[in-house]
């Protein structure tokens, strides 16, 4: 049986995601498949610095991290942060491979992929390498020649590893993972139904949803609004109470953590969320127009202009605007199926069967 070891990390939630949609297709289709935490299972010290790091500068200081962000996307200064991490993980994540002995690896975040071009140039391993692109602007950190090939989420990503000197002949627009129930029973929406709007903010939340929530009450539309907080009890709690202690003459249905994003999704109109790269992949496949009223800088900042361009979303730093973005969008269907079919463009090379397969042809090919 073929082994497939997938290395992710928890620097927001989107990584772990991908690579366990992975896990689960490549065993649905008989191989043996591993997922791995590249930082918990290296380094506390690193996991603490990096995951947690992340956690504080995108909620408590964006602007701080988007600084960061851009500068670490230049080559010099880029190999300057990447290589101590390199260097202190390099051995162990070694180990691990050795010890799963797999036929391919796969990276679902960024900073695997040095490690792994390490080992390859030094010719401690002789194993193909596959690297997904988990964002629609290719950031420095991927860029390595010891890739065989990247899985992108669009043809606008690829053109961006091109950019950087990658071969168009190791780039696929296969789409970024997403869990085989987005992918699967899409329905047309009924013309006797309640427009329904789905708020979200990521799997960390978004503490400015509640201002978002009380602008949508002012909409003059009638509408059904579904509301997902992910793990921020504080925020769910915090609407709970205003819904509790205040009129409203809207549906409200209010979810903290919850597994059934799909669902919801079939049954919405719109989506109003933060850019993250699976959120986004999953809206598209979903074929859910998007608007965008909050991002960390950085790459959901170069998300979200990637999405404006293609037609499929609408950005507004201003809370304020967003009761006019939805009445505009309700009273005007036609728009809204502009950015649809836009969507559906943008999704027709997506498919996990494709990584599948060319995941095979990687492993005969070495």
């Amino acid at each position: 049986m073929k082994k497939i070891l997938i290395f992710t990390a928890s620097t927001g939630g989107g990584h772990n995601q991908a690579a366990a949609s992975l896990v689960e297709e490549f065993k649905n289709n008989g191989y043996e498949a591993f997922k791995v935490d590249m930082l918990k299972e290296t380094s506390s010290v690193l996991n603490t610095l990096i995951s947690d790091g992340y956690k504080v500068l995108a909620n408590k200081m964006p602007k701080v991290y988007g600084g960061l962000y851009k500068l670490s996307d230049f080559e010099k200064i880029n190999t300057h942060i990447t290589s101590p991490i390199t260097k202190v993980v390099c051995g162990e994540i070694n180990k691990i491979i050795q010890r799963h002995n797999p036929n391919l690896i796969i990276g679902t975040h960024p900073f695997i992929v040095d490690i792994v071009g390490k080992l390859k140039r030094e010719k401690t391993i002789d194993i193909p390498f596959i690297s997904i692109v988990t964002d629609f602007e290719a950031h420095q950190t991927y860029i390595n020649e010891y890739v065989d090939a990247y899985i992108t989420g669009s043809e606008y990503t690829c053109e961006s590893l091109a950019n950087r000197g990658i071969s168009r002949a190791i780039l696929y627009p296969y789409g970024i993972p997403v869990k085989r129930a987005f992918l699967e029973n899409n329905k047309e929406k009924s013309q006797k139904d309640i427009f329904q709007i789905l708020l979200m903010g990521g799997s960390m939340g978004v503490r400015s949803m509640n201002k978002v929530f009380k602008n949508l009450l002012e909409s003059s539309n009638n509408f059904k609004l579904v509301i997902v907080c992910g793990n921020d009890e504080d925020l769910k709690k915090s609407l709970e109470s205003f819904i509790d202690n205040n009129p409203i003459n809207k549906q409200i249905k209010l979810y903290g953590f919850t597994d059934k994003i799909a669902e919801l999704m079939d049954e919405s109109d719109i989506i109003i969320t933060k850019p993250g790269g699976l959120t986004v992949t999953e809206s598209i496949v979903k074929n859910i127009p998007m608007i965008i009223p909050y991002l960390i800088p950085g790459q959901e900042e170069e998300n979200a202009d990637f999405l404006v361009k293609s037609g499929v979303a609408i950005k507004t730093s201003d809370k304020k605007e967003i009761k006019y973005i939805v009445d505009y969008l309700i009273e005007n269907p036609d728009k809204l199926k502009d950015m649809r079919d836009k969507m559906k463009e943008l999704s027709q090379k997506y498919s996990i069967e494709s990584i599948i397969e060319l995941a095979d042809k990687l492993i005969l090919q070495y």
